[in-house]
């Protein structure tokens, strides 16, 4: 196994990408804390959520290895680049990374090990989505969305054990808009998820009913994306300018899901305008910060 395929097999884009939800509950929840805190809780923050994050990505590798034949060989171990062996030593050395990473930041700041259970927890979600979670559809959509979203709560409770309640209403938003995504997703790719024996929810309860249930989600992702406005969030002007971004192109995909004929091209472009509804969103608790 060579340095470039390991680091290749944990992809580290997506890993840094998460670790922004850790920055942002960081940023957040920063009044009173001094500048070394910070910086050690931006360090061993981002290198925890990125570790763990990335076993996560090997997990899902090792148990996806016939479909990746199929669906994705160019991928490390379904080219050869990396034998399922070193791909499960791998995933156990850079989960334990994680976790020893946590541990050793709550030594250093007196954290009562919260952290690293919550570290535990990530990283057992991610074994539970690779194992069971892909294939069984809805629940592991919502795998998915707490995956991503817990880095909000990790972050903030680096600063302190009394999380504010505008950090859950962005953990909130993220995870339901994320949801959303997850079952459009759902949606777009039915035919090839049938083969593969996945019980996503279109399958499950057709993509009609899917569609408006995924736009639920949405719409509940923007009123917990207002909610903040009303609590004591350190930035409330830039929040509420850069918020209405993201509401406006959330909105315009739950419109286009009840005008469009629901064919894969349509629910490519709104699973597209969530995610960047998503990103935007992302922006929106970053102002919220300055």
């Amino acid at each position: 196994m060579k340095f470039k395929d390991a680091i290749e097999i944990l992809r580290p884009i997506n890993d840094l990408m998460g670790s922004l939800t850790v920055i942002i509950g960081i940023l957040n929840t920063r009044s009173g804390i001094s500048v070394e805190n910070l910086i050690i809780n931006f360090i061993f923050g981002i290198l925890t959520y990125f570790f763990i994050a990335g076993s996560g990505m090997v997990i899902n590798d090792i148990y996806d290895i016939e479909i990746d034949k199929i669906n994705r060989p160019e991928r490390p171990i379904p080219r050869g680049a990396i034998t399922l062996k070193h791909a499960k030593y791998l995933f156990a050395v850079v989960l334990s990374i994680g976790l020893v990473l946590s541990i050793i930041h709550s030594f250093i700041l007196s954290l009562n090990f919260l952290n690293v259970i919550i570290a535990a927890i990530f990283g057992f979600m991610g074994w539970l989505y690779a194992k069971w979670g892909k294939k069984s559809g809805f629940f592991g959509n919502i795998i998915v969305s707490i995956s991503f979203s817990i880095g909000l709560i990790y972050g903030a409770i680096l600063n302190g054990f009394e999380i504010p309640i505008y950090i859950y209403y962005f953990f909130l938003t993220c995870f339901f808009l994320l949801l959303s995504r997850e079952i459009i997703k759902g949606c777009e790719d039915i035919e090839g998820d049938k083969k593969q024996g996945v019980k996503t929810l279109a399958i499950q309860i057709g993509i009609k009913k899917s569609a408006y249930t995924s736009m639920i989600f949405a719409i509940l992702a923007i009123v917990f994306f207002i909610l903040p406005i009303f609590t004591n969030i350190i930035n409330i002007f830039l929040y509420s300018i850069s918020m209405v971004f993201g509401i406006i192109v959330v909105l315009y995909a739950v419109i286009l899901t009840f005008k469009s004929n629901l064919k894969k091209e349509s629910f490519s472009k709104i699973s597209l305008l969530l995610k960047t509804g998503a990103f935007l969103g992302l922006i929106t608790f970053i102002f919220a910060s300055i």
